[in-house]
């Protein structure tokens, strides 16, 4: 089971996930999507709470208030974390998750510690825990038809560009023929009337010759 819920409206359409336990954690890390970012309190038990950003929108421009909705809920769901002041949470990209066969169910590591940011969560701030819970939704979602089926529209997509661009390609090798074509045909015409010319010249006389012949 996984549960949903809405950051604040005023900042865009972000969803705020988290799975019910670390094997519901497992699937979460195997199944992530390219615009999800984790959370998590750093050096403390915690749930893995994700932030699904909306197309078009990078790890750099989280708006304040919800990286602040999702640093509050990773501390009131972690028993150590809830109860304590100054708590760190990191959180990263879901493509920077490492996962290896020795690490056990829900652990996690780094590709690139450098892409790991930390928000020092003061206190736990109950309107926003309220506001967030009022918004929470219980699905069973099937990650792995998620995640193919993703794959699967993102492959099409794929498709469509590189017909497209073999298209404009050869609209663009048509018309390089066809200017081609044109600027032979033009240099043609020019050498057609070169050569009338020259020919005019040696069939017409003179004037002088002309006044001779009516001497």
């Amino acid at each position: 089971m996984v549960f949903y819920f809405q950051a604040r409206p005023e900042d865009g359409d972000y969803t705020i996930f988290m799975g019910i336990d670390k094997h519901e954690n497992e699937e979460l890390i195997k199944y992530g999507f390219p615009e999800d970012i984790w959370f998590h309190v750093d050096k403390m038990s915690s749930a893995h709470v994700y932030l699904r950003l909306p197309k078009g929108r990078t790890f750099d421009d989280i708006p304040e208030g919800v990286l602040e909705d999702c640093a509050q809920l990773v501390k009131a769901n972690s028993i150590q974390g809830n109860k304590i002041n100054d708590v760190d949470v990191v959180y990263t990209p879901w493509q920077n998750l490492k996962k290896t066969a020795s690490m056990d169910v829900g652990q996690v590591g780094f590709h690139n510690p450098r892409m790991v940011r930390t928000v020092k969560v003061e206190k736990r701030i109950n309107e926003i825990i309220n506001r967030l819970n009022r918004t929470k939704v219980e699905r069973n979602p099937d990650f792995k038809a998620e995640r193919e089926a993703v794959n699967a529209a993102e492959r099409s997509e794929r498709k469509q560009q590189f017909r497209e661009k073999k298209r404009r390609e050869e609209l663009e090798r048509l018309e390089r023929e066809k200017q081609s074509e044109l600027r032979s045909y033009k240099n043609l015409m020019v050498a057609e009337k070169m050569t009338s010319n020259k020919e005019i010249a040696s069939t017409t006389k003179s004037l002088q010759e002309l006044e001779e012949d009516f001497m």
